[in-house]
């Protein structure tokens, strides 16, 4: 599916979706306990993946569409051999937490998919799960999926680099609460993306179970009960709401309000800080939850995205449209996403008339000197690209068509009816 976006302004009122990062960790949590109701999750071709290997491990997941609730009977903490490969699809969190789970079970478990997914980097953790006592390989021998685990693993001590992604960290820290002896992790490295870690923790202490950061990584203690007190509720998701803000301050004259915006660990909520700096018309009140964002002129800033690389397709966008220069330094380690979304940016932006300069590890974008034009651009089938470009399309002058569309669905499956509700001039087909 394409999305064909019109030059158009947007006003009203947006519900942000939940949060991606919570629903996955909420959902395998929800696994390693007994039961629990996950309230308010996000339903996207990412988290059915989640809820697959939980099932596959043994637990059982049921939907209420009408309460928007999930009912999870989990395995606890004693996964099952899967009864078959598990497929990930294209999610990179499914595959990195839920390889540590196999590390757990007493057999062979294997773990594959599509395309995108088995091009990404994955030999660290199983590097990790190795030195845990657990047999772990890729099929191919590159450190790409598929990879075979076969456990168990008791607990111990792993060194992993923090560069490459916090989802290693992340899948130790939450398989390792139900082993013996827990597991104490050495970062090799400085660690990118901290925020994810902190969401984990947040998360794992909402289940009762016990981590923390240590003075060279991290640790959970071993022997351990995933308990939520029976439910939990995911929050709203930051990432998302970077696109809605983005859309309010270039295209909203009469203001646009998001909510469901409350304060979490989520590193994303930079954003607002972020669209602050560039000029921004934004008011967040953190009590009600609500952002209200406004047309505004922007000017160009510098902005580290180490912690924050979900944001990178986002801020490039607010930099094309901006006077003056924005530069994105410490993104690339963005690169290893659904897809390199770096180089995506640059090149998609370029088509549409940006002034942009690729470096390895900086995208820097000349807004003073771009008159941005509608194109047909490639959404990479990555749904990061596809939305920061369509809101790309609301201010350029003449159509843009971002192809892929569907692939929304990852993280926003109504992202672009809710646009279209909100007064975008648009057509999908």
């Amino acid at each position: 599916m394409d999305a064909t976006i019109s030059t158009s302004t947007v006003a009203g009122e947006a519900q942000a979706p939940p949060s991606k990062s919570y629903t996955h960790r909420a959902i395998l949590a929800a696994g390693y306990g007994a039961t629990t109701t996950v309230h308010n999750p996000l339903m996207s071709a990412d988290t059915r993946a989640t809820i697959r290997a939980v099932e596959a491990y043994g637990g059982t997941v049921e939907h209420d569409e009408a309460e928007h609730t999930l009912e999870i009977e989990g395995f606890e903490g004693r996964p099952e051999i899967p009864d078959d490969v598990i497929d990930c699809a294209n999610s990179g969190t499914t595959m990195r937490l839920t390889t540590a789970t196999a590390g757990l079970t007493d057999g062979i478990t294997v773990l594959t998919g599509d395309d995108s997914l088995r091009s990404r980097p994955q030999k660290h953790l199983l590097r990790a799960l190795e030195q845990l006592g657990a047999r772990a390989e890729s099929t191919r021998e590159n450190g790409q999926a598929p990879l075979v685990v076969r456990g168990p693993v008791t607990g111990g001590s792993a060194a992993i680099p923090g560069d490459v992604s916090s989802q290693y960290i992340t899948a130790l820290l939450m398989a390792g609460g139900v082993t013996d002896a827990g597991i104490d992790i050495t970062l090799q490295t400085e660690l990118k993306s901290a925020p994810y870690v902190d969401i984990t923790l947040e998360v794992l202490d909402d289940f009762r179970v016990s981590a923390r950061k240590t003075g060279r990584g991290f640790s959970v203690d071993g022997y351990q009960r995933y308990d939520a007190g029976g439910s939990y509720t995911v929050p709203g998701d930051f990432s998302s709401i970077s696109y809605l803000l983005a859309a309010g301050v270039l295209a909203s004259d009469d203001g646009l309000t998001i909510t469901g915006a409350f304060p979490s660990a989520q590193g994303d909520k930079a954003i607002v800080d972020i669209v602050r700096q560039m000029g921004g018309d934004v008011e967040w009140d953190e009590d009600a939850g609500e952002i209200t964002a406004r047309t505004s002129d922007l000017a160009g800033i510098e902005v580290g995205v180490e912690d924050t690389p979900d944001l990178l397709p986002t801020i490039a966008v607010l930099g094309a449209a901006a006077d003056g220069t924005t530069t994105i330094t410490d993104c690339e380690h963005v690169r290893y996403k659904e897809t390199d979304r770096v180089r995506a940016m640059a090149e998609a932006l370029d088509a549409m008339g940006a002034e942009v300069e690729e470096e390895e590890e900086t995208l820097t974008i000349h807004g003073g000197q771009s008159d941005l034009t509608g194109a047909t651009v490639d959404g990479r089938a990555d749904h990061r690209i596809i939305m920061s470009l369509a809101i790309a399309g609301l201010v350029a002058d003449g159509e843009t068509t971002v192809t892929g569309a569907e692939h929304v669905d990852v993280s926003f499956p109504d992202f672009f009816e809710l646009l279209e509700e909100l007064g975008a001039e648009l057509s999908a087909a």
